[in-house]
């Protein structure tokens, strides 16, 4: 008796997954904006200056970075070089989504504004390019829009707020990047992968600046990835 194979979903019904999923994260990741706000505010930076961050950095990560080391009283040197070592990862999502997306002129400029962690996930998440793009772009273009917004809150209203940990909104984020992630741990290579990366991460950040344990896991990521080419086995 033949195996019924479960049917293959239509191309409509694809993109409307596509939408769903590029809109959940977008509004989970760009909720988190608020304690952004809250927080460069209560470091002393204006609310201009927060804005400036958000629209012009918006790199997440980087943000919460710069702004740790003003609080901290650092230098603006110091600040903006720890920044930019976390934002180093934008530029290698970069390699991977150019040759999804293959935009030039003002596309390729904005297509690198909205190069993130999320737009990243759900684009190279998808089987087809066509849903691809769509994922990067209503991705990226949903979190920078609901993370300026957001941004504008919190630095208005900081101080009502109080802890932007007690709603939650931290765990929101990262629950959503968790589910892009989850479904690609099928194999044993990539569990073993994540695995492994989580582990660094966890022995790396009671020792490193915030955003540091994530470029110290990726790199592992890398070689643990690239080790069974090396003995020779499959990739």
């Amino acid at each position: 008796m033949a195996t019924r194979r479960a049917p293959v979903p239509e191309p409509v019904d694809r993109r409307r997954l596509v939408i769903r999923q590029a809109l959940s994260v977008g509004v989970a990741t760009g909720a988190y904006g608020v304690s952004f706000g809250a927080l460069s505010v209560a470091a002393g930076l204006s609310l201009w200056q927060t804005m400036a961050l958000s629209l012009l950095l918006f790199s997440g990560g980087s943000q919460f970075a710069l702004v740790g080391v003003v609080a901290a009283g650092g230098t603006g040197v110091a600040a903006v070089l720890t920044s930019s070592l976390l934002g180093v990862r934008n530029g290698l999502y970069g390699l991977q989504v150019s040759r999804l997306l293959d935009v030039r002129g003002w596309r390729r400029a904005a297509a690198a504004q909205v190069t993130i962690d999320e737009s990243t996930a759900v684009a190279i998440g998808q089987e087809q390019r066509r849903e691809s793009r769509l994922g990067f772009w209503l991705t990226g273009l949903s979190v920078f829009v609901l993370w300026n917004l957001m941004t504008l809150v919190g630095g208005v209203i900081g101080d009502l707020l109080g802890d932007p940990k007690r709603w939650g909104l931290d765990a929101a984020a990262a629950a959503a990047f968790l589910a892009l992630l989850w479904p690609r741990l099928k194999a044993r290579e990539a569990q073993a992968v994540g695995v492994s990366a989580a582990l660094v991460a966890l022995l790396v950040a009671p020792h490193a600046p915030a955003g540091v344990p994530v470029l110290v896991a990726a790199l592992a990521a890398v070689v643990v990835g690239l080790w069974p080419r090396a003995k020779g086995g499959r990739r």
